[in-house]
């Protein structure tokens, strides 16, 4: 796929991974679909970033776990950019707690923004993408799916679950639609992160050093640009998943 003048959008786009890729799929020509939550002046801030390089950007507000919400967010995208080619759901929610501490209210908010919303958000992109041949989507899982990590038990297991939902997606609309996601490591680590944590995580890595967000939007162009990639997901994790 050609991203110059198609339209995207990426979830929590107004910082981190999101911000990131939101910037670079603007100067590659695509007309892109803001999403943030709370973070307004992050998102205008974006927004102005895209806009100063010449690309064309326009911002939405949703709580993606909320159904009404992101109803109305879609018909605005259909009305204003008249449809959709490609959805980076990057948007997520990272939350402490062990299997002993996790509780039904921390279990739900995790399974609820990091694996429920992503699928209802390809489900209501699918319909607008299909009329208009296809299109690609790509979630942003979490190394954390595959190892699991016991201080963040039901964030690992939503970012597990989230795994499952890429393939199912991938299976659900070929051959139009091609669904893919992105195994980030230690690349911008959450503000709360002391430095003997940061070191920590990189030191599982094979690779022994932090990544970049350049690292994970390099992979996001290559799948939107990559035609015969279905159901797969790719590690940008500096061998993490694999120590």
């Amino acid at each position: 796929m050609d991203i110059n003048g198609k339209v995207a959008l990426i979830t929590g786009s107004a910082k981190r991974i999101g911000r990131s890729a939101a910037i670079e799929l603007a100067k590659r020509g695509a007309r892109v679909a803001l999403h943030f939550r709370s973070s307004e002046r992050e998102a205008l801030e974006t927004l102005r970033t895209i806009q100063s390089a010449g690309g064309s950007g326009t911002v939405f507000q949703a709580d993606l776990t909320n159904s009404a919400a992101v109803d109305d967010m879609f018909l605005g995208i259909a009305k204003s950019l008249g449809g959709m080619d490609i959805l980076v759901n990057s948007a997520s929610v990272f939350d402490t707690g062990t299997s002993s501490e996790t509780t039904p209210e921390l279990w739900d908010a995790q399974m609820d923004a990091n694996a429920k919303a992503p699928f209802f958000l390809a489900q209501k992109a699918a319909r607008l993408m299909l009329p208009r041949g296809g299109g690609k989507i790509i979630n942003i899982v979490d190394v954390a799916g595959d190892v699991i990590w016991p201080g963040y038990f039901a964030y690992s297991v939503s970012k597990a679950a989230l795994m499952a939902v890429n393939r199912g997606l991938a299976k659900t609309y070929a051959p139009s639609i091609l669904v893919n996601g992105i195994a980030p490591g230690p690349v911008l680590f959450p503000d709360h992160y002391t430095e003997e944590q940061k070191r920590s995580a990189v030191e599982r890595t094979l690779l022994k050093r932090a990544g970049s967000p350049r690292d994970i939007v390099n992979a996001i162009v290559f799948l939107i640009e990559n035609d015969y990639i279905t159901g797969e997901i790719i590690h940008v994790d500096g061998g993490r998943h694999i120590m």
